[in-house]
């Protein structure tokens, strides 16, 4: 047998495998319509506007006494009580006053409230301190919102509080984006399920439960098509599964250039390859194809590389997906604390723990940085984008770091 030595695949850069995947998933999948109260983590796909005014009548914000200002500072004649609830029709004439609790509307002829701290009532005659001005300790109507003010865009995710103001609105549903379905392939002879009894040369997959973890994360439904042994039949119909199933193949395994390593041929066979491997490190293999509407990346076996590639390329994808502006991780500058040795021809993604120190976000390897090494991933909050050169970067050095989780 003859091993080829060079890859057939021309090698891209990251920005240029970032292009390629950009205008592969530029288009949001479909929307459908959700309860708002599920609507969480989602992206509006139709602008919302208030139909409503909210509040829609004058509230109290005290606890106290509705009044009319115009009566001045002469004592009043407490007529009834109003509870937040209570729809007790009352009209206040002069000289009278109605008890009101905080959030009931005030009742007709009221234009100001006075908070109970500031009264003194004695069979039912209420006296006060100070002025009162109107308006006062009242929140107006359309105070929160007006009919027409946009509540929110199209591209928003709906934060919890997004959910108490979708829910006060009384809207029974909300468009957003459909959820990608991601479907995850582990690949090769030596790959077993992780609670398997392994032989001599075996390795648990934890790659599809890592990335499928991955991929919920990202706001996706995930499906996991198991493990395909190093047969190119067995990985086409699996492939042909996965595509048949998901918005999104993922695979992991079988796309170097080892004599089993089938996955590239295959997806050039059934579809597009955009690019099959990046000046990258690590996950030089990565590939990505597409096959009629579906997309497919093609992920390498080692567990790092694997999801280092999975968060620069795959996770931007499968949020413009799903209507997401601003799909990517946040890009910040950070201090070394210690020396780092860059690879001498490709871009380095390290991980690191992020952290601020005396006003300064400062970052710390999390030690050997193997593509095999998971307890390089244990902890970090961040990739380290390390430019190729012949130079160690010092402690005290700046470079970018794409955040991955919340800072220290």
């Amino acid at each position: 047998m003859t091993m080829q030595r060079e890859s057939a695949w021309p090698m891209v850069s990251v920005a240029d495998a970032q292009t390629l995947i950009t205008a592969i998933s530029a288009t949001p999948l479909t929307s459908e319509q959700i309860a708002p109260h599920q609507a969480a983590g989602r992206i509006i796909a139709t602008t919302i506007t208030a139909t409503t005014a909210m509040p829609s009548e004058p509230r109290s914000t005290v606890d106290g006494y509705a009044v009319r200002s115009s009566d001045g500072t002469m004592p009043r004649q407490v007529i009834a009580e109003l509870t937040a609830g209570n729809n007790l029709a009352v009209t206040l004439g002069a000289g009278q006053a109605v008890r009101i609790m905080t959030g009931a509307p005030l009742p007709r002829g009221a234009d100001a409230a006075i908070m109970v701290e500031r009264t003194r009532e004695v069979d039912d005659v209420l006296t006060f301190s100070g002025e009162i001005r109107a308006g006062e300790c009242v929140l107006p109507t359309g105070h929160d919102m007006q009919v027409g003010d946009v509540v929110m865009p199209v591209g928003a995710e709906v934060s919890p509080g997004d959910v108490g103001l979708l829910t006060s609105m009384g809207l029974r549903h909300v468009a957003v984006y459909r959820r990608p379905v991601v479907a995850v392939l582990s690949t090769g002879d030596e790959v077993y399920e992780y609670d398997e009894a392994i032989p001599y040369g075996g390795v648990r997959d934890a790659n599809r439960h890592a990335l499928l973890a991955a991929v919920a994360a990202a706001g996706c439904e995930g499906i996991s098509l198991g493990i395909a042994r190093d047969d190119a039949a067995l990985q086409r119909t699996k492939i042909l599964e996965g595509l048949a199933r998901a918005d999104v193949l993922i695979t992991s395994g079988g796309v170097s250039m080892g004599t089993r390593d089938y996955i590239k041929p295959l997806l050039a066979e059934l579809g597009t390859v955009q690019f099959g491997r990046i000046a990258f490190k690590p996950g030089k293999p990565t590939m990505c194809a597409t096959v009629g509407s579906r997309i497919m990346f093609g992920l390498p076996g080692n567990p790092v590389s694997s999801l280092v590639s999975f968060e620069v390329f795959v996770r931007p994808a499968l949020r413009r997906l799903q209507g997401d502006p601003q799909p990517h991780r946040p890009l910040v500058q950070v201090t070394l604390t210690s020396t780092i040795n860059p690879s001498p021809d490709r871009p380095e993604y390290q991980r690191a723990i992020v952290a601020w120190h005396n006003g300064q976000l400062v970052a710390t390897t999390t030690g050997a940085q193997g593509s095999s090494r998971l307890l390089s991933l244990r902890a970090a909050n961040a990739l380290l984008v390390i430019a190729p050169g012949a130079e160690p970067l010092v402690a005290g050095s700046h470079v970018a770091a794409l955040l991955t989780g919340a800072v220290r």
